[in-house]
């Protein structure tokens, strides 16, 4: 895995717990912070609205880009956040074409306390590849070795099987069963698993991942 800063941020070495866009390079994959020149290409808009439009993002990750001028509002959100140094939403996309794949989002719960939470989705066609695995370990490693982050949580409805593959795959462990946490797509609330790391746990073994 490679990374690149972005050319024209640098961080403020008097606050650590800004998130600095950065580029990750994963050999089949690319992360790389969502950018107002997203607003601009047809293709990744129609990624999102075909992101709100499948039924297991729908469910567990709902979007709000049910068409290009929603995708187009929420790329340009996406955008600020990086702005503000308080959220970390990386575009995940093939190497070869740029296509849209998933996104992968780091964002402060308590930034005076280094606590953070992770999230990410993927389409379709990028499930069963190990994408969603290798994307997160790689923000996750980020998080805590350029933002200070001392603990990283993950938490998903305790029917949503991947995303917790996915939580043991990055050695984030397993905590406890949150009781009608969250509202979903459903409009349902569901008990959620929390899954977390802190930044003195070891890194995962190596396995091949297929989430």
């Amino acid at each position: 895995m490679s990374t690149s800063m972005h050319p024209q941020t640098a961080q403020d070495p008097a606050d650590r717990r800004d998130f600095v866009r950065t580029t990750f390079d994963l050999g089949d994959v690319v992360l790389r912070p969502w950018s107002r020149r997203d607003a601009e290409s047809e293709g990744m808009l129609d990624g999102l609205v075909a992101a709100a439009a499948d039924p297991q993002i729908a469910l567990w990750n709902p979007i709000a880009t049910a068409d290009r001028a929603a995708a187009l509002a929420w790329v340009e959100a996406r955008d600020g956040a990086w702005d503000r140094g308080a959220v970390a939403p990386f575009a995940v996309v093939e190497a070869s074409g740029g296509a849209l794949l998933g996104a992968v989002t780091l964002r402060w719960v308590d930034r005076e306390d280094g606590l953070a939470m992770i999230g990410y989705w993927l389409l379709p066609a990028a499930r069963g590849r190990g994408i969603a695995t290798r994307a997160t370990g790689a923000v996750t490693s980020w998080g805590f070795a350029t933002a200070d982050a001392r603990r990283i949580e993950i938490a998903h409805a305790t029917g949503n099987e991947s995303s917790c593959r996915v939580a043991d795959r990055c050695g984030y462990l397993p905590e406890g069963t949150l009781r009608d946490s969250h509202r979903f797509g459903d409009g349902k609330y569901h008990d959620e698993h929390l899954h977390a790391r802190l930044a003195t746990d070891p890194e995962p073994d190596a396995a091949a991942p297929t989430a």
